[in-house]
């Protein structure tokens, strides 16, 4: 593709600096990544927390580039065209789409602090129950028809992303489902994706060690209306939450189709709840319809994922019917308060994601109906990472469990035992145990029959970074050992 045209009209400041010579070069492959520079490719040079791309110019084009765009101001002895661009990272976003080209023809994207990953899978499995070729992508990797791949990225970087989409388009895939983080919005990774629908699941504390406030979080994570989806389109948004007043407001204000749903939403309205051990009946209006759905998943937050799902799939051609009948056959995302098994006793143990407050707080308080003994739980919080949040953690965590283990999460490179102690210091009561296996199988040797476990913060993953190092750990495989011997 002539680097002309892969700029296309995007970017006049760029096309201003093209000559007839440069505008033709041919343009194969794109990176960020100097060591992945073949011949023909563009580099674009991205300014990141830990380098600046800027400083790997001159080794891209000993390697082949055959442009190269970097921010203003930015010179080089390259003898690699450089160009200018106000922003690059849309520039990598755009060009990458432009060269991949192919994406499955129904895309969505669901942002939101909590519910993700959820809202992603259940959109996925209502689209499958619907006879559609169906993918998500997300936290937990990329599941689609023949393919289950374990990631750890919630959004990945435009060049993956795109390989990735004209791999699932020429697989066959017609629809998929995607999490749009607030990092992955502020850096433009979802530019060039054709959305047809987005959503909105809720927001609290996480990432202020990125974000300077929660305003600025809130307004990264609003980059989905006012930036990606284009105008006209459904935007989906969970109506109970403190903040979706706002997301309803920025969903207006980009000129969109706005739906809400839940308790106090007007496209799919949730009138009662009923709470079991292993499932939940939901009264659920849609327009004049009224359906009663059994959803086979503990936890009201999962019905709010469930009801974001259902309107994404709706919006993008689903009858309402057939998802309402879809939400009856949900199979949990891994991690996500997923039953791992029971104590001889009979008490259940649960593994979860969560690893930030309101999380915490939701998981904890969606167990307590139907615990008729007592809620413990094991949980830490990561290293590297926003620290205001531990003594929150601690707090609901000790107002919300009857019993607390605060245990290592990923303490990545700061020391394990500062983290433990500023949880401690707002979690009176709470037992120290340090080694996370120990932890796991001390909170089940002390299961009594009625009680309820939750080992929290991990959920799907499978190791534990310790320095730079990532060790092989899995909370479910540590807490089936646990119980085995329970």
């Amino acid at each position: 593709m002539k680097l002309t045209d892969l700029i296309g009209n995007d970017f006049p400041e760029i096309a201003a600096q093209l000559t007839l010579e440069t505008g033709a070069i041919e343009i194969d492959a794109i990176t960020a990544d100097s060591r992945q520079v073949v011949s023909g490719s563009l580099f674009v040079a991205l300014a990141g927390s830990k380098a600046d791309g800027a400083g790997f110019i001159d080794d891209a084009a000993a390697r082949g580039a055959a442009a190269i765009v970097a921010a203003s101001g930015i010179s080089s002895l390259s003898s690699a065209p450089i160009l200018s661009a106000k922003s690059p990272r849309r520039v990598l976003a755009l060009a990458a789409a432009r060269i991949f080209g192919r994406q499955p023809e129904m895309m969505v994207a669901v942002t939101g602090t909590a519910g993700k990953t959820s809202v992603a899978a259940f959109t996925r499995q209502i689209w499958a129950q619907s006879g559609f070729p169906a993918a998500m992508i997300g936290t937990t990797g990329v599941i689609a028809p023949g393919r289950n791949d374990y990631g750890s990225l919630t959004t990945p970087d435009p060049v993956s992303l795109h390989r990735l989409l004209a791999d699932l388009a020429d697989a066959g895939v017609t629809h998929a489902a995607m999490e749009a983080s607030s990092h992955g919005l502020d850096q433009n990774r979802l530019d060039g994706v054709r959305l047809s629908a987005a959503g909105f699941t809720n927001l609290g504390r996480d990432h202020m060690d990125y974000h300077p406030t929660i305003e600025d979080y809130m307004a990264a994570k609003m980059r989905l209306f006012d930036g990606v989806l284009p105008k006209g389109s459904p935007a989906v948004i969970f109506a109970d939450d403190a903040w979706s007043q706002q997301a309803i407001a920025a969903a207006h204000k980009g000129g969109h189709d706005v739906r809400t749903v839940g308790r106090k939403g007007d496209y799919l309205s949730l009138k009662r709840v009923e709470h079991f051990r292993h499932k939940q009946i939901a009264e659920v209006h849609v327009g004049s319809e009224i359906f009663e759905v059994h959803i086979p998943l503990a936890g009201d937050f999962q019905i709010s994922n469930a009801l974001v799902a259902a309107g994404l799939a709706m919006s993008t051609g689903v009858p309402a019917a057939a998802a309402m009948a879809a939400l009856e056959k949900l199979q949990g995302a891994s991690g996500r308060l997923e039953l791992v098994g029971h104590a001889k006793n009979g008490a259940l143990a649960y593994v979860d994601y969560a690893h930030k407050p309101d999380a915490l707080e939701n998981v904890l308080s969606s167990v307590r109906p139907f615990t008729t003994g007592r809620v413990v739980v094991v949980f830490g919080c990561g290293g590297d990472r926003d620290k205001g949040k531990r003594p929150i953690m601690g707090e609901i965590a000790t107002r919300l469990a009857d019993v607390v283990i605060v245990t290592d999460d990923n303490p990545r490179s700061e020391i394990p035992a500062t983290i433990r102690a500023e949880i401690m210091a707002a979690a009176p009561g709470a037992t120290e145990i340090g080694d996370r296996a120990a932890a796991i199988h001390e909170a089940v040797a002390m299961l009594q029959s009625g009680d309820t476990l939750i080992v929290a913060g991990k959920g799907h993953e499978e190791g534990q970074t310790v320095g730079s190092v990532t060790l092989p750990f899995s909370d479910h495989i540590e807490l089936r050992n646990a119980l085995g011997g329970a």
